[in-house]
């Protein structure tokens, strides 16, 4: 008997694979990642067959499948259906910390995958689907509300010559024939068109999908009208931008985004967007603030997307071997990360490093927060990469890919900003990794304890035990360490209701979840003013690492104390934690400047 023929491999040339190491990637670079995405829904599809009984659902997708195949290969590759198969999956192996929904819910989202596809398929079918919480979610389609008491419950959807009703206990709700169109009871999905003909962006605006939130689901929050529009309005401006100054990642965005989940605005200047390996093309984003923080999100995402889609093919990085998981500094989040997430940051933010290069030189009216955001991220791109570019758990093409993008941020790093947005950009990548160490890395305690006694005994010096390189132990308190960027952001904006008052920079920090006074202070260059806040703020209250960081960047911006300020720019946690120390013994805070000035005399 003749052995079976190999199935056939995914493979990325080397052009292709190159330009994904850049951080690039046309859309025939798209394409191939698609392929492999394909295969492996279908993957996971069988998996979830054989752990279950998908019965009549199988079978009603294979007639949707063999009717109209394009159909359900769109619906294979929509980003929720990739969020629920690992979810369900999850699941049956006891692997998913929610307990809700029941199990046969979950399972049940087969049901109307099926339905979507037999409806789009234009098939007569009947089929028993799940009610979650009054609500039945047809993916790609739209959800129907029902009269449901119960948080789980079922339905059955039914079509027939061409009529299409979702019905429970008596009660239908009509299932609109146009796509797109509303009804009573029912909440579309809307799809978006935006740009040209030739160069158009088509994108589901998906609010009501239990599992386009990610990483875990969530129940249905249909827009209004008005907020559509202004979604659409938004995504037209930030396409347009993207046409006109990214042209390349918009064609390749036009292959493989498909899915855009809207939530609630966040505070200014901190949008909140998420994406998923498992959701190949999806993006949930917060209502942006300008059509230019919107097309920053969406380069971002879509950076995920490619290195989630490449990482799906081959690994970037080789298993620990001790089973002990290392943990970095990462600019951009509050809390340390492990190898894997702050690969995935690097990538990401390189990408906004490159738009925000590409922008600056193209426009005018925001030049000042182009200039400054450039100069910021390339900062931190390059502080995060320089951790870890020759970590032993890099593969050869984790190696090559690093090695490329630190030579990118190289070039960028050499390139020109003006002085006053590059020195604010200096200011606020050392204020944010002054706050991580605050907060994050931890003194020996052994070593915090003698240098409390050498205090107290008036030595001349600290113990060379505190020097030592601190562990880091995460601190879940850890947040808004970006608090000096955005005040800055609101200085540089332009925009009238941004500014900093002068004479009431309180009321600036204010605005700022997480930002001191002294933070809004240093922000428009007053630092011994600043210097004055930290110090009140912490005889009030002694522990907060912002406020530590903080002074130390007022007294280096201020050219006051240099000792105490490189001490304290520098390990403001050994200050923090011996002056909490001594807080604790002697129930008296010693001065933080004396403190910090002794701290960085050379130990004995």
């Amino acid at each position: 008997m003749s052995a079976e023929p190999p199935l056939p491999r995914h493979h990325l040339p080397p052009d292709r694979l190159a330009e994904l190491v850049r951080g690039e990637g046309g859309p025939a670079t798209v394409d191939l990642l698609l392929g492999g995405e394909r295969s492996r829904r279908l993957l996971l599809l069988r998996m979830l067959d054989d752990a279950t009984d998908l019965g009549p659902a199988w079978n009603l997708l294979s007639e949707a499948q063999h009717r109209a195949p394009h159909v359900v290969d769109d619906l294979l590759m929509y980003p929720q259906t990739g969020m629920w198969l690992t979810t369900a999956l999850r699941r049956l192996r006891g692997r998913a910390p929610k307990e809700e929904p029941p199990l046969w819910v979950e399972l049940g989202h087969m049901q109307a995958l099926a339905a979507a596809a037999a409806l789009r398929a234009e098939l007569d079918f009947s089929i028993e689907v799940p009610v979650r919480h009054g609500r039945v979610s047809l993916p790609t389609l739209g959800c129907a509300v029902l009269p449901v008491a119960e948080p789980w419950a079922r339905a059955t959807v039914r079509a027939e010559g061409g009529r299409t009703v979702v019905e429970t206990a008596g009660v239908e709700v009509a299932v609109p024939s146009a796509a797109g169109s509303a009804g009573p009871g029912w909440h579309p999905v809307r799809r978006l068109t935006v740009g040209p003909k030739e160069r158009q962006l088509v994108i589901a605006l998906d609010d009501v999908d239990p599992y386009r939130t990610y990483p875990e689901p969530t129940e249905p929050r249909p827009l209004s009208g008005e907020a559509a529009a202004q979604w659409r309005r938004m995504l037209e401006q930030a396409w347009e931008l993207l046409l006109r100054e990214q042209p390349e990642t918009a064609e390749a965005m036009r292959r493989g985004m498909f899915s855009l989940t809207p939530t609630p605005a966040g505070e200014r200047f901190r949008p909140r967007s998420v994406s998923a390996g498992d959701a190949f093309g999806g993006v949930e984003a917060s209502e942006p603030d300008d059509a230019v923080q919107l097309a920053v999100t969406l380069v971002h995402e879509f950076q995920h997307t490619k290195l989630g889609g490449l990482l799906h093919l081959t690994p970037l990085l080789t298993h620990g071997s001790d089973g002990i998981t290392e943990l970095w500094y990462a600019p951009w989040r509050n809390d340390p990360r492990p190898l894997e997430g702050l690969l995935q940051g690097i990538y990401a933010f390189a990408g906004i490093a490159r738009f925000w290069r590409e922008h600056r030189r193209v426009t005018s009216a925001r030049s000042a927060m182009a200039h400054f955001e450039f100069a910021l991220w390339r900062t931190h791109v390059a502080t995060a990469m320089e951790q870890v570019h020759h970590h032993p758990r890099l593969t050869p093409l984790g190696t090559t890919l690093l090695d490329t993008l630190r030579g990118h941020c190289a070039q960028w790093l050499a390139e020109p900003v003006p002085e006053e947005y590059l020195a604010l950009a200096r200011l606020c990548a050392d204020d944010n990794l002054a706050r991580w160490r605050a907060h994050h890395r931890r003194p020996p305690a052994p070593a915090v304890e003698a240098t409390v006694r050498a205090w107290l005994d008036g030595a001349s010096r600290p113990p060379r035990s505190l020097a030592s390189e601190p562990e880091i132990v995460p601190d879940p308190s850890a947040r808004w360490l970006d608090s000096l960027a955005i005040l800055v952001r609101h200085r540089l904006s332009g925009v009238d209701e941004d500014r900093i008052p002068l004479d009431a920079p309180e009321k600036a920090a204010a605005r700022v979840t997480g930002a001191l006074t002294g933070d809004a202070l240093l922000a428009v260059g007053d630092a011994t003013a600043a210097r004055h806040a930290y110090l009140a703020h912490l005889a009030a209250e002694p522990g907060p690492a912002g406020a530590w960081a903080g002074l130390g960047r007022a007294l280096a911006v201020a050219d006051t104390d240099p000792r105490a300020a490189r001490l304290l720019c520098h390990h403001p946690e050994r200050a923090r934690a011996v002056h909490q120390a001594l807080l604790r013994v002697t129930g008296t805070a010693p001065d933080p400047i004396r403190l910090a000035t002794w701290l960085d005399s050379p130990p004995v």
